[in-house]
């Protein structure tokens, strides 16, 4: 019999202050996969394309083409520059595969996501770009699930806080590059109103 190891989750929240936003996806794949030391580090994950093509019309804003890397400092600015804050809904995991998918992900801790938001006293605004994010938020605030690219509207404490389901930035996510990012526009659209 195998005994699989117990991953922990290997950075701390990205939390800019006064961040409205709160993403959250389910946890980093392993480091042989990453180009940058930060959140969604597989070159073949489409967030950083998808937020470059969404507020910069380049879906290589925020990549370094030459050296296969995603230019973590910018990512780092304008996320603070939009009040965006990111982590995963698990700070600790079995992979029961060897794989980055979060069908093989086992949680054995989620992230205590009320000691979030409580960090983050004018967050209204949930983000989850996976369904094992979705799965695990509905269930710790006890509401349903949003349709992807839609929200549900909940009380936590003394805040209504929205919860948006975007479509996994994942590229095995049977969906286009271009229609991931019109989900991200139409919750972009939101906050902005």
């Amino acid at each position: 019999m195998t005994i699989l190891e117990i991953e922990r989750h290997p950075l701390e929240p990205f939390l800019p202050a006064d961040a409205r936003v709160l993403m959250l996806g389910s946890f980093p794949p392993s480091r042989k996969r990453w180009c940058m030391d930060f959140f969604y580090p597989n070159f073949t994950n489409d967030m950083w394309r998808i937020w470059g093509l969404l507020c910069f019309g380049d879906k290589n804003h925020f990549v370094d083409l030459d050296a296969k890397r995603f230019r973590k400092e910018a990512i780092m600015q304008f996320l603070t520059e939009r009040g965006i804050a990111l982590y995963d809904t698990a700070c600790a995991v079995v992979r029961t595969k060897n794989t980055a998918s979060d069908k093989d992900l086992e949680i054995v801790e989620q992230t205590d996501l009320d000691a979030l938001l409580q960090r983050m006293p004018r967050c209204t605004v949930l983000v989850t770009t996976g369904q094992k994010a979705t799965d695990v938020v509905c269930a710790r605030f006890g509401i349903k699930q949003p349709p992807v690219g839609g929200y549900v509207a909940f009380r936590w404490n003394d805040r209504i806080v929205r919860l948006y389901r975007m479509p996994s930035s994942s590229r095995a996510y049977p969906l286009r590059l271009e229609a991931k990012a019109e989900q991200y526009r139409q919750l972009c659209n939101e906050l902005n109103k």
